[in-house]
């Protein structure tokens, strides 16, 4: 990374995805990480740990996962911007405070490098086996946004993203890599700090007295405050007012948690990101996401040189799922193959949002390895026979 360190180490670096992904976090304004260490994950916390230091940022390891997913939740009411890391196992572990964190409204940003599993399954070996767990791991009604990087490139671009999201809309926001794109090296450029888009926190401007944590002054966000600020403040998990009080009527959970979900639901088409490649003529449209959408992205060339119109689809933003975005993909091909590395989660949605106006074929394994690009090839002309 050079002898010269700065807080954003502009330039063009060969490095891996755990890696870029810190470096990116650094660049989103991120200066403190909580985590405990788990393969494949470690690595971003450990290159954490080497540069906090220099600009001004804190690593703490905690006794636990459970103890990561909350003390950076802390550190971000007092002010900074903070995320945890973690694999498999301790995603599980984190899913009472990944509820804690939507219902306290706190700029929350998971990385969950995914392992097979389950329990503790294969640690050094890739999966996307977490997609699910992601949306659904906590109890309640809730929203989450999660956003998948297909190489160590998108680990640095796409994490600057799940900061601003976490800050814009203010809710738990889940990066969900693999091992195989946590490891791989690539060719990784950095921009400077001025060509960075960074999205601040919106601290409230009213005075203590006026200010009331939970009141919505314009959109479905509350404004932040700092604690220790002089204003006062009071937050729980359990159902609350504008105040932050608790409220423990059933009128009060309806006006909370459709809020909760709206902020969401209703900014689909702000928060998405889906890459097409080819699907306006295409007889076939294979639809991925992290490491499987580079090899999908290969096997489609090939396909194409076989004659087969082949189309790509990478979903980056993987939650909320777009539905309108699918069912636009769909009225253009004959054919939806959704090639991920697990035993059909992705493909569940994909099918929901195409309701059978045409057919939608599933690829996948148990993980443990990536699809390979063959595998892929025969699949797309298996559908178009």
């Amino acid at each position: 990374m050079g002898k010269t360190r700065k807080i954003v180490d502009t330039g063009t670096h060969f490095i891996d995805g755990n890696m870029a992904c810190a470096e990116g976090a650094i660049a989103a304004g991120c200066r403190f990480v909580s985590g405990y260490p788990i393969t494949p994950s470690t690595e971003v916390v450990e290159h954490l740990a080497k540069r906090f230091p220099e600009i001004g940022g804190m690593f703490i390891q905690m006794e636990d996962e459970l103890a990561a997913s909350i003390c950076f939740q802390g550190a971000v009411w007092s002010g900074v911007k903070g995320m945890t890391v973690t694999s498999g196992p301790g995603f599980s572990l984190m899913m009472e405070h990944v509820g804690l964190a939507a219902a306290l409204e706190t700029p929350s940003v998971f990385v969950d490098v995914q392992r097979a599993g389950p329990s503790t399954g294969l640690p050094t070996a890739p999966a996307q086996q977490d997609m699910m767990q992601a949306r659904w791991g906590s109890h309640g009604d809730y929203e989450i946004i999660a956003l998948s990087p297909s190489s160590p490139q998108e680990c640095f671009d796409y994490i600057v993203i799940c900061f601003n999201l976490a800050e814009k809309y203010r809710c738990p926001v889940f990066f969900m890599m693999d091992e195989t794109v946590g490891h791989m090296h690539g060719k990784v450029k950095i921009p400077s700090p001025d060509e960075i888009e960074v999205v601040e926190r919106k601290n409230t401007s009213r005075p203590p007295g006026e200010y009331k944590p939970y009141k919505i002054y314009g959109g479905d966000v509350p404004e932040m405050v700092k604690v220790g600020m002089g204003h006062r403040i009071h937050i729980t998990g359990l159902t609350h007012d504008e105040q932050g009080y608790p409220a423990m009527t059933a009128s009060a959970q309806q006006i909370l948690v459709k809020r909760l979900c709206s902020k969401i639901t209703d900014n689909v088409e702000d928060i998405s990101i889906i890459k097409t490649d080819e699907i306006e003529d295409s007889e076939v449209v294979v639809i991925s996401y992290g490491i499987t959408s580079r090899i999908v992205e290969y096997a489609a060339g090939i396909a194409r040189k076989k004659g087969i119109k082949t189309g790509t689809v990478q979903l980056v933003t993987i939650w909320p799922f777009n539905d309108k975005a699918i069912r636009e993909i769909a009225a253009q091909t004959r054919h939806i193959i959704v090639a991920e590395m697990n035993l059909g989660q992705m493909v569940l949605e994909v099918q929901r949002a195409v309701a059978n106006k045409v057919p939608v074929h599933f690829l996948g394994n148990a993980g443990g390895r990536t699809l390979d690009p063959e595998t892929i090839i025969e699949k797309i002309m298996e559908v178009v026979q």
